[in-house]
């Protein structure tokens, strides 16, 4: 069971991510991004995972979280990496401090491009169960 929903948006993919805890949402979101983008088709036990560290600052959680998912995306596409793995060391409201690790590229096929993340209908909030945050890809 996938850790997220797809939500129709035209042209675009949306997706819904809930978890108890800002972090939670993170890895989620970065998670169902490279669900979206690709799909294992070789064996990758063999292979070292390959990590990258990341350290963003921003003036709100919102912005936090689109320099966040911006950034794996362009680490991704430099290193030529599908992320699939995600260690939030330190999240504030404004500094997240993590790593990402994944495998080449080569051992996926990939579904969908995914140009940035988007602040279009961007929503992080607060639930009686945790959070939820609601994020739209440009594809």
């Amino acid at each position: 069971m996938k850790d997220y929903e797809i939500i129709e948006h035209t042209a675009d993919i949306g997706i819904r991510v809930s978890g108890r805890d800002l972090k939670d949402i993170f890895i989620k979101a970065a998670s169902a991004m490279f669900d979206i983008i690709a799909e294992p088709c070789n064996v990758c036990d063999k292979q070292e995972l390959k990590e990258s560290r990341i350290k963003k600052q921003a003036d709100d959680q919102e912005q936090l979280l689109i320099e966040w998912l911006n950034e794996l995306l362009s680490l991704s596409e430099a290193k030529e990496i599908i992320f699939h793995k995600f260690k939030i060391n330190k999240l504030t409201d404004n500094q997240l401090e993590a790593v990402a690790s994944g495998f080449p590229r080569e051992n996926y096929k990939i579904k969908t491009e995914i140009k940035a993340a988007t602040y279009h209908e961007l929503k992080i909030e607060k639930t009686n169960s945790g959070w939820q945050a609601e994020i739209i890809f440009d594809v």
